[in-house]
C-alpha cells in the first residue's frame, strides 16, 4: 500500500499535525479474533505532509492481518516516516479492554536523533 504525500504549504514554519483514527483494527496473531483500537498519529512535518485518503487505506489493510499491538505500531511509525520523512513523528495506539486489560502502545522518532546516532 503506498502512502501518498503532498509538499508541505509552509515547510519553514515547525507546525504539529495530529491524525486521530478511533476505527483501527487488526487481528490477534494468538485467537484469530479481531483487535479494535484507536491509533494517533502526530507529526512536524519537513518537506512533505501525509495524505489522507492514502492513509486511511493502509490503515484498512490491516484488517485482517495477524499482528501483536507492539508490532503494529512499530510498523506504522516505520511506514509513515519513510513515506513522508518528517521532522519528528509520535504514534500511540490505544486498545480496547480485552481480558480486564487495557493497553497503550507509544513510539516516537525524530530526524536530528537519527542523523547522530
Amino acid at each position: 500500500m503506498t502512502i501518498e504525500t503532498f509538499p508541505n504549504p509552509e515547510p519553514t514554519r515547525p507546525y504539529t499535525i495530529t491524525h486521530v483514527n478511533p476505527e483501527f483494527n487488526s487481528v490477534c496473531p494468538k485467537t484469530g479474533l479481531p483487535d479494535f483500537g484507536t491509533i494517533t498519529l502526530r507529526y512536524i512535518p519537513a518537506d512533505t505532509c501525509i495524505e489522507l485518503k492514502s492513509l486511511k487505506y493502509y490503515y484498512l489493510a490491516f484488517r485482517n492481518e495477524g499482528i501483536f499491538y507492539e508490532a503494529v505500531t512499530n510498523k506504522i511509525l516505520d511506514d509513515l516516516v519513510a513515506a513522508c520523512n518528517p521532522k519528528e513523528m509520535h504514534v500511540k495506539s490505544e486498545w480496547s479492554t480485552r481480558g480486564g486489560i487495557h493497553s497503550i502502545i507509544e513510539v516516537s522518532w525524530r530526524a536530528d536523533e537519527q542523523k547522530s546516532a
